[in-house]
Order: structure tokens, then C-alpha cells, then sequence
């Protein structure tokens, strides 16, 4: 047997972003004793990433908005496949979250009567997302360590957890190694959260950075028995960076918009109003990308292939304030001064709206002890996520998700132990370390093509079967690949784990969008260019012993009483309202 480390803890909490520390913290402050496993720096986990804000209905600047105002704009604008009863605790539940971040050092922008400032988003009805500047998730994150850190929360950086411990559809643990040593440790845990992100790293052109969002954590849930939902809903923000390429697809945050920023093609034409002339620039995420790709693609792009987007109108002092963050990124990596000329910008792949099937209310999945809480977590969204939401739904959920893993651990008699699972997680890392005749690295590029060229903005039957295809000869290729483990170096064995996720991830998310046979939300089908009533469904991946994938739907959830008359009596700019009612 290999010499490996055991720890034993109640909560096992893997991922060290938002919703992986919202979720340590309320195990803590339950008294449990609590681990956190993290791939990347605790202090730079994806979360820093978000720019834009947080969503809460306090209604400082619009006294009209409301929970109920949030509910029916995230639910409309998810085009009427998310989970109602998720959507209404993230609506009623950020604005306790958004008090408590704050008083626990979030850094908010705040009126000059000492409530929070809020801002425009696209789609929302009213002003209700909260901010920092441009670098709202590093405030929230950083709030969030100083939290763990009073509560002596034990976080482990450069941990790969390669796979959960199941026995009798029941989880009790993790193997991971330790990504600069290779030193294995079995986790036992009661309950294991999985707060692992997404798998938008996967396109070539992405606003995640290398090695995270690898979809890992959908590959250990499919792994373990759990279903994905919806998980061809991959969101493409209208703007990415287009220069330098290194960079291609590094996030211009939404906030931008929200300022007054306007998009203009070669031509000098202000062209949303094409495409959505009453919200312009700060209609939903969906149209907004794919009138920036259209106009690409039909010709009137900038010269290196985006489009523009332009707030140098609005006054140097008002854009070094309100956008700090995204002005020093222009400079810095193109000398350019946004606040005298046009950034280019174009889709980029950001945000996985489907993901692992979880009960709304306590984010559990069908694996007794397995819950899983933001990005990872499928069934909020629907088919476009509004901006702002994915901070609140990592504090709310993180919580809700550590809350429920709490009073499972708690209700336990007996602790499920089992050496068979243990045994099979050595096996998988050591059938692995092998000689082989490929390096891993150009695989990966490999699938980032196929992504982007059959999966994209806008797919069809052919492009689609043409990306199955390539996944299947990608599937090949790996059995080639040599991995050494050779002074020290663990990079290879990372670099193998995060393909096999990626590879599975995407072939999931083709097989979903060839199912898809409709046009909604952030899925576009130019072979399906409408939305179908018959398709209103979502649909769920699941895996066999033998890895096969297979997809089956089920019908959406039925809005309750209360919740249908929000809908009904609610102001919305949305304009599939007339259609989800009928």
C-alpha cells in the first residue's frame, strides 16, 4: 500500500474561493471542525476575479425594487428553466449576505447618507448591484480569509483532490496530493462541500486563467454518481480583451456598461439598437455577446477582429473611480488610455450557468454527505445569468450549503468507512505516471479549439457532431501521454487530472447542446434559431461504471402560487415574459 497522510475532519470544503469559505466558516461557527483544500493561493482563488458587484434589493437609490422585483428579473432573464424556489432564496437571502460581507470588511462603495452605493447591470429592472470599484470579488474574498483566518479555519493551498470516496452512494472523503511534494492524503470527512468553480477554461478564448475552471469538480460529481444539469448554458460575456493574444478573453467587466460605456462596430454605429433598442448596451449578457459576435462575423468588426467599446465620453476622474481596476488593464498591457480612446473587446467564454444537480434549499446532491455551492452548483441561472449574481450566490449558498452539511454531520450515529474506494483512488493517480510518446500541454490547446470552433457563441448539428468527434480522437491521444514524475516535479500529474476533467466536461456539454434542439438564453443554435415550448425542459448527464455519458430531461419546476403572482404583477423589461406565461 502507498505511504499516504490521513486527516480526519467533519466538513470537508473543496475549493478555496467565496463559496468554499462562506461554507467553512458556518461549519466552523458550529463548533465542527473543518478542512479546505485548495488548487491555487487562498488568497487568489477565481473569486478575485469578479469585477462588476454584487446583487441585494435594498433599494437605495430605486426605493421601487424588491426581492420579488430580483426574483422575476433572474427568472425571466434565465428564460424559465431555473429553479424557482433557488432564485427566490438567492433573491431574499443576498441581502442578509451583502450586510454580513460588509460587516465582516467589504470594502462597498457607500452614498453620502452611509448606505451602499448601487449601480446599473444588465436586465435589471432597478439599481441593486453593490460594488467596490472594479474588484468587488477581491473585497468580498478578502473579507472572507480575515473571517477564516479569526476562526482559524485550516486552508490547504496546492491540493488536487482526484477523487471522492463513495461507498453505498454515500461520501465520506477525498484523496488529493499535494501539487509541489506529490504527498497523498486520504480526507475522511462526514460531509464533503464541492465548491470547485466551472469549466469555462475550457474554450480558447476564456476569462478564467490557465489551470482553473477545468470542470474538475463536474468530473469527480460524475464520478461519484451525481448529475449535471443544463450544463451546455455556458454564459460568453460580450467583452473580453482581444489584445495582446496572450491575454485574449481576460474579462472588461460588465461595469464598464454599467457606467455608460457604448459599443460601436468599424462603422462608428452605436449597433445594439439593432438588437435590443430599449436596454442598449445594458441588455442581458446573451444578446449583448451575440450582437457583438454578429457584427464580427458579418464584417463590421475592428481591426483585430472585436468590436469597440467606448466610455472615454465620461470624465477621466469619474472612470479612474468608478473602473480603476479595468483602466490600469488597458494601460498596462496595451498603453492604451480608455479614457481618450476605445478598447476592443469580444465574447469570451465566463461562466458556467449548469452544473451539478442540487436541492435548492440545502444544495445537497443524490450522494448522501456530497453538497455542492457556487459555480459547481447547477439550477439558479437558467439559460443566462444576470451580473451580479454569482457573488451573491456563493455567500448564499456557501452558507446554506455549510448549514445543511453541518446538521448532516451532526445527525450521524456511525461513521461509513471503506477501504475498497480508497484503494481504487491510489490505482487512478498511479495508472497515470506512465511513458508515453505525447506531452500533455498540446492536448489541452487541442480541446480549447474544438471548444471554441464546434461549441461556441453560436453552434449547430454538424459543428456539434464535428466537436464529438474530435473529443473522441482527443480520448485516443490520451492513452499516449507520458507523465513523469521526475525531480519533484507534479506538473505533468496536475496537468493529466485537469485534462481528463476538461475532456469529460466538454464532451458532456456537446452532448447536452445537440439535445438542445432550440435557440435560448446563452444557447444559440442557428439550425434551431427559436425557442421551443417543448424544450423547456432541463437535461441532465449522467455517467455509467464503464465513463459513458448519457442524457435524459425532466420536466422544469412548476412555479408555486406565490411566486407565479411576482411574475404576473412585477414591472420587467424583459420581453420573454408573454412566452414563459403563456
Amino acid at each position: 500500500m502507498h505511504d499516504h497522510l490521513t486527516d480526519i475532519s467533519n466538513v470537508l470544503v473543496i475549493g478555496c474561493g467565496g463559496a468554499g469559505l462562506r461554507a467553512a466558516i458556518e461549519a466552523k461557527l458550529a463548533g465542527l471542525s473543518v478542512k479546505v483544500l485548495g488548487k491555487r493561493s487562498k488568497v487568489d482563488s477565481h473569486t478575485a476575479l469578479a469585477a462588476g458587484g454584487i446583487n441585494a434589493a435594498f433599494g437605495n437609490l430605486d426605493a421601487q425594487d424588491s426581492w420579488e422585483q430580483h426574483f422575476a428579473d433572474t427568472f425571466l432573464e434565465g428564460y424559465g428553466i431555473g429553479n424557482p424556489k433557488q432564485i427566490e432564496i438567492l433573491a431574499k437571502e443576498s441581502i442578509y449576505a451583502v450586510k454580513e460581507i460588509e460587516e465582516w470588511g467589504a470594502n462597498f462603495a457607500k452614498l453620502e447618507n452611509g448606505k451602499l452605493d448601487q449601480r446599473f447591470f444588465g436586465a435589471h429592472t432597478y439599481r441593486r448591484t453593490c460594488y467596490s470599484g472594479d474588484y468587488t470579488g477581491k473585497s468580498i474574498l478578502e473579507a472572507l480569509l480575515r473571517q477564516s483566518e479569526l476562526l482559524s479555519i485550516s486552508i490547504y493551498d496546492s491540493e488536487y483532490v482526484t477523487d471522492l470516496l463513495i461507498k453505498d452512494k454515500c461520501c465520506f472523503g477525498a484523496m488529493s496530493f499535494n501539487m509541489r511534494n506529490g504527498e497523498r492524503t486520504i480526507h475522511l470527512a462526514d460531509a464533503v462541500i464541492l465548491c470547485t468553480g466551472g469549466h469555462t477554461r475550457i474554450w480558447k478564448k476564456s476569462s478564467s486563467r490557465k489551470q482553473e475552471n477545468t470542470g474538475d469538480g463536474y468530473y469527480l460529481s460524475l464520478k461519484s454518481g451525481c448529475k449535471l444539469i443544463d450544463i451546455e448554458m455556458v454564459q460568453f460575456h460580450p467583452t473580453g480583451m482581444v489584445l495582446p493574444h496572450e491575454l485574449a478573453g481576460t474579462l472588461v467587466t460588465e461595469a464598464v456598461r454599467g457606467e455608460g460605456g457604448i459599443l460601436l462596430n468599424s462603422k462608428g454605429e452605436r449597433f445594439m439598437a439593432k438588437y435590443d433598442r430599449e436596454r442598449m448596451e445594458l441588455s442581458t449578457r446573451d444578446r449583448v455577446a451575440i450582437a457583438n459576435y454578429t457584427e464580427i462575423i458579418e464584417g463590421r468588426s475592428s481591426p483585430n477582429g472585436g468590436v469597440y467599446l467606448d466610455i472615454s465620453h465620461r470624465d477621466k476622474d469619474f472612470i479612474v473611480n468608478k473602473i480603476p481596476k479595468i483602466y490600469r488593464q488597458f494601460i498596462d498591457t496595451q498603453s492604451l488610455d480608455i479614457s481618450k480612446e476605445p478598447m476592443e473587446v469580444a465574447p469570451t467564454a465566463h461562466y458556467s450557468m449548469g452544473g451539478v444537480m442540487v436541492g435548492a434549499e440545502d444544495h445537497s446532491t443524490n450522494i448522501r454527505g456530497l453538497y455542492a455551492a457556487g459555480e459547481v452548483a447547477g439550477g439558479l441561472h437558467g439559460a443566462n445569468r444576470l451580473g451580479g449574481n454569482s457573488l451573491g450566490e456563493i455567500l448564499v449558498f456557501g452558507r446554506l450549503a455549510g448549514k445543511a452539511a453541518v446538521k448532516y454531520s451532526m445527525s450521524l450515529d456511525s461513521r461509513i468507512r471503506s477501504f475498497g474506494p480508497i484503494k481504487n483512488a491510489h490505482e487512478n493517480i498511479d495508472c497515470l505516471v506512465k511513458k508515453g510518446d505525447l506531452p500533455v500541454s498540446p492536448l489541452h490547446n487541442e480541446l480549447s479549439e474544438i471548444m471554441w470552433n464546434f461549441c461556441g457563441v453560436i453552434k449547430n448539428k454538424e459543428k456539434l457532431e464535428k466537436g464529438l468527434e474530435g473529443i473522441a480522437i482527443l480520448k485516443e491521444k490520451v492513452k499516449n501521454v507520458g507523465i513523469r514524475i521526475e525531480d519533484k516535479n507534479y506538473q505533468d500529474l496536475v496537468n493529466i487530472f485537469d485534462l481528463k476533467a476538461s475532456i469529460c466536461s466538454g464532451e458532456a456539454t456537446i452532448i447536452s447542446a445537440l439535445n438542445r434542439h432550440e435557440s435560448r438564453g446563452s444557447h444559440q443554435r442557428d439550425d434551431f434559431p427559436d425557442i421551443s415550448n417543448d424544450c423547456a425542459v432541463n437535461y441532465l448527464i449522467s455517467m455509467d461504471a464503464d465513463k459513458r455519458l448519457s442524457v435524459e430531461y425532466r420536466n422544469i419546476i412548476d412555479l408555486e402560487c406565490h411566486l407565479k403572482k411576482i411574475i404576473s404583477s412585477t414591472g420587467s423589461t424583459n420581453t420573454t415574459r408573454d412566452k414563459l406565461l403563456e
